[in-house]
């Protein structure tokens, strides 16, 4: 797979035994951000908003997994890395324990309009931009705001948390 990466754009060094993870933000030309609704019956989050991304396997580096992520769940193809938005640390309710996300703002190739979706995985998706974020918050426990919080945070043009 061939991207390129924003000169600067950290990749955090994964550790022996840590289980990690990758989101990407794809923003449209109106700069509204792509989230996809996970399915009910998923074990991780059932029937909430997320972004694109997911486990990265052994032996795999974050930027590599993120490609991987983006056209399985998608079709798009990873074009352009531009910003790393930071590691989130957190525990699903899968009872697999903590697990370190890395999330990133990516330009990708494909038709935005047509997303070729996991069906299996996800019953929906949409664009949300300033004035629709807080149905990103449905379906999700208390406190558990970590899509709608990125996601604010990339189309509000607010700047990365300290």
């Amino acid at each position: 797979m061939t991207f390129t990466v924003h000169e600067g754009v950290e990749v955090p060094v994964t550790g022996p035994g840590e289980t990690w993870t990758v989101g990407a933000v794809v923003l449209d030309r109106n700069g509204a951000a792509f989230a996809q609704r996970r399915s009910p019956h998923r074990a991780l989050f059932p029937d909430t908003w997320d972004i694109v991304g997911g486990h990265v396997e052994a032996g795999e580096g974050l930027l590599d997994a993120l490609a991987r992520e983006i056209e399985e769940e998608t079709g798009w193809r990873l074009r352009h890395v531009r910003r790393f938005l930071g590691v989130t640390t957190w525990t699903g309710d899968d009872g697999r324990g903590l697990r370190h996300e890395a999330d990133y703002l990516v330009e990708v190739d494909g038709d935005l309009g047509r997303p070729a979706l996991e069906w299996s995985k996800h019953s929906g998706f949409d664009w949300f931009g300033p004035g629709g974020l807080e149905r990103l918050k449905e379906n999700c426990p208390p406190g558990g705001f970590l899509i709608h919080d990125l996601i604010a945070r990339v189309v509000r043009g607010c700047p990365d948390p300290a």
